[in-house]
């Protein structure tokens, strides 16, 4: 980038996220206020925790995302569409999917479509946006575009790179190889490994528009 990303411009492409099994209400209830406090995009928090998130933050600036299917992406494709409604019902207004990487492998893209088409349609009729999660780490650059491909068939409005939980996290290359495979057309969310600002400036400058990570306040306190 021809300019460094300010504090606050950085802060607005940031989903705060706590996806750990451990997390307490009290970790949420600290996660809401340093979104607020800091201006990011949203607070990412796993389904269960979707009622006090949305609670939390009612009237304000960050929304509501949860996962789905999270973190393997190996459930049913009903079983993705009914986590999609309850969390939607629940007050999440982004949703990140992962999809089925077995599915994608194993060249049933029809099937893939499927699976991701019922969250989207869910999110769609609630006023809410998809993030598909790729899980780039165990995927080859052709099976990295042909998801995206896939992604943007079923509707989705962003593709991310991985869960966090997987064998590897947020690279510039795969995010470089997304932003080619979706065009100006959706975002890219990179996610995993990603705690400076130096790091999370790199993904930008490489085609990310979000940015997921659990040390969020540590990376824009990094900023200029």
């Amino acid at each position: 980038m021809s300019q460094p990303l300010t504090r606050g411009q950085l802060a607005k492409m940031i989903d705060h996220t706590l996806l750990r099994p451990e997390a307490t209400p009290a970790d949420i209830e600290r996660l809401c206020r340093e979104a607020v406090e800091h201006g990011f995009a949203a607070v990412c928090v796993n389904p269960v925790y979707v009622p006090l998130a949305a609670r939390l933050l009612a009237g304000e600036g960050p929304v509501v995302c949860t996962v789905i299917d999270f973190p393997l992406g190996a459930g049913s494709a009903a079983d993705k569409a009914r986590q999609a409604e309850a969390a939607l019902t629940a007050g999440a207004r982004e949703l990140d999917v992962v999809q089925p990487i077995g599915l994608l492998k194993a060249g049933a893209d029809r099937e893939v479509v499927a699976h991701l088409r019922g969250v989207v349609e869910a999110a769609e009729q609630a006023g809410a946006l998809v993030k598909v999660i790729l899980e780039t780490a165990l995927l080859t650059p052709a099976e990295i575009e042909r998801s995206c491909r896939l992604a943007l068939e079923a509707g989705a409005r962003f593709v991310k790179t991985s869960t966090g939980f997987g064998p590897g996290g947020a690279t510039e290359e795969a995010v470089r190889l997304m932003r080619e495979a979706v065009g100006p057309a959706i975002g890219v969310k990179a996610a995993g490994g990603i705690r400076d600002y130096a790091t999370a400036c790199r993904m930008v400058a490489a085609g990310a528009n979000r940015i997921g990570a659990s040390a969020s306040v540590a990376i824009i306190s990094g900023a200029p």
